[in-house]
């Protein structure tokens, strides 16, 4: 069993604007098809850049605190209680951002699609990301950001056959 309210963080981020702790519930408690984490946001500071997923939908549900929602229809305050869902695909671009003076936290959940590509609007970035299955090494793990207007032919750099 998991508490949403203790403060014991998996992990934290150091990116100035962008920090954050988090709390890998739905890891923690043996999840595989379905993600959850609580993430902590000071004040002032924003969750991740805005983005959207090709692969995963996810869910914001609101525990303490006051967050600012950017979604492509615009900006609007979420409270405790307060719950919105991000569908696949442009339509579903968001951030959460701490505009206020306190704390805010939130419990972010999420389906659990392998492989995962992610857009960043603002950016022109593209994430392409694909976890080994549990138990696997870490080491076949992909986790790339890429420039998302550097486009090739399909078949850029592969040798043609020799003739003979």
């Amino acid at each position: 069993m998991e508490n949403v309210f203790a403060d014991s963080w998996d992990q934290e981020s150091d990116r100035p604007g962008f920090l954050w702790k988090r709390m890998r519930l739905a890891r923690r408690l043996g999840g595989e098809l379905l993600g959850g984490s609580v993430y902590e946001l000071p004040a002032g500071e924003k969750s991740f850049p805005y983005h959207f997923h090709h692969a995963n939908e996810e869910m914001l549900i609101v525990l303490s605190g006051s967050v600012m929602l950017r979604t492509p229809t615009g900006s609007h305050t979420m409270e405790p209680g307060d719950v919105e869902l991000f569908n696949t695909g442009a339509k579903g671009a968001h951030q959460v951002i701490n505009e206020t003076e306190a704390p805010a936290r939130f419990l972010m959940m999420s389906t659990m699609v392998n492989p995962e590509i992610a857009e960043y609007p603002d950016s022109g970035n593209v994430g392409v990301f694909a976890e080994p299955p549990p138990g696997h090494d870490e080491e076949t793990r992909l986790f790339k950001f890429l420039d998302g207007a550097a486009e090739r032919p399909y078949f850029h750099g592969e040798p043609l056959p020799e003739e003979s």
